[in-house]
């Protein structure tokens, strides 16, 4: 029950917003009373922190799955901008405001998130890059990584006013398209045209 109250709830935060849909909402397509919610969760605010890791930790796996592949670099860029592109697509931009200005627990996952795992990954896969010939050596990994997760923080926190989810999601590729093209080398732009053109 509770695995599918979070699955339901994280459904409708995200289509939604989070301060929209009311713990009556959930229960209701749930198709159990209000106080089945509460028996596994304190508050809203502990479903919404929830909900999210859960929506986060999904994500990780199939991130991680991409990491595991080894040293097929390029295909990692492509096949995480994937990943990035479907969930902007099923985000309403509302829901990610909404839980940073409200629900600070559950931002506080995103966060984690963004530093544990992204962050340490985008280093990871720039060093195994310059050490394959894909982007330049002498490009300092830590503070490239550093930059472009402040890229995707900032395309949500300055430019989510008024923006679709697929308008969000349009500049975040552009502005991976430009990062990208900045620390390439000749051999890592003609691997990854090729790689789009075979799989976007």
């Amino acid at each position: 029950m509770r695995e599918r109250i979070l699955e339901l709830a994280g459904e409708q935060f995200t289509r939604f917003g989070v301060r929209t849909v009311t713990m009556e909402d959930i229960a209701r397509l749930a198709g159990i009373s209000k106080k089945t919610i509460y028996l596994e969760f304190k508050d809203k605010k502990d479903l919404v922190r929830e909900a999210f890791k859960l929506i986060l930790e999904k994500d990780k796996q199939r991130l991680q799955f991409i990491v595991d592949s080894g040293d097929r670099i390029i295909e990692h860029l492509v096949k995480s901008s994937q990943t990035m592109r479907e969930r902007l697509e099923h985000m309403n931009p509302i829901a990610i405001l909404e839980i940073q200005k409200y629900f600070p627990e559950a931002w506080a996952e995103f966060e984690s998130f963004k530093q544990d795992f992204v962050l340490k990954d985008l280093f990871n896969v720039i060093e195994r890059g310059k050490s394959l010939g894909y982007f330049r050596p002498e490009i300092d990994s830590m503070i490239l990584a550093q930059l472009r997760v402040s890229q995707i923080s900032s395309a949500f926190e300055s430019g989510i006013h008024g923006k679709t989810g697929q308008e969000i999601m349009n500049m975040q590729l552009e502005m991976l398209d430009h990062f990208l093209h900045g620390i390439f080398t000749e051999k890592g732009r003609l691997s990854y045209q090729q790689q789009k053109e075979t799989t976007l």
